[in-house]
């Protein structure tokens, strides 16, 4: 029933949002992020109303993207957005993940022909090499780097995941924008975006 992890709650709508679509999954318009200063923005953080985020291959993550704003990523809003991004971050995982579906797995969905000429920076102390065009690894200090990536260029600077980099950059109070899709639905058990950062993050 209504109110039980794993259910929708009747009757409840979702707080307004232009929810896009990742590679394979969703992120959500930043908003006009032109600034004197480049933007760092988290624009893809899906929750439910108990705190927990859409795991993958969970039932919260299927009803998620199973409505028909989660799978439209040909969307003329999204793909503007990702064009105006001066650069592409994501750890190691999402990156790994990410180039083999624009490269190899999903070369014909409409991210690729962007992702694949942007400009993405991964960071990591582990990943030796980034054969995907247009890559570099950033595996210094992460203040530095970030900072570093806001020097010169036009834009705002996208996000991917995974949640990992997302709360390293909370701890070190980089994120200018953080902006979460809540969903009317009681997941019961997921991870918890905002485990371990500065209570200034907490909602």
């Amino acid at each position: 029933g209504a109110g039980e992890p794993g259910t929708p709650l009747a009757g409840e709508t979702r707080q307004d949002g232009r929810e896009l679509r990742t590679l394979v999954d969703s992120i959500k318009v930043a908003g006009n992020l032109a600034e004197a200063r480049k933007r760092l923005a988290l624009p893809a953080a899906v929750g439910s109303l108990d705190g927990l985020l859409a795991d993958p291959d969970t039932d919260f993550w299927r009803f998620c993207f199973s409505l028909p704003e989660n799978n439209q990523p040909e969307e003329p809003a999204q793909l503007e957005f990702l064009r105006g991004a001066y650069a592409h971050v994501m750890g190691r995982t999402a990156y790994e993940g990410i180039a083999e579906s624009m490269t190899s797995t999903a070369t014909d969905h409409p991210f690729a022909s962007i992702l694949n000429a942007a400009r993405k920076v991964v960071f990591s102390r582990t990943l030796t090499t980034a054969d995907w065009a247009n890559t570099t690894i950033a595996g210094g200090d992460t203040t530095e780097e970030v900072d570093k990536l806001r020097q010169g260029g036009d834009g705002y600077i996208v996000v991917w995941g995974g949640v990992e980099l997302w709360r390293s950059l909370m701890r070190l109070d980089l994120l200018d924008e953080l902006q979460v899709s809540m969903f009317p639905y009681i997941a019961g058990e997921g991870t918890r975006l905002f485990d371990g950062v500065p209570t200034s993050y907490a909602l």
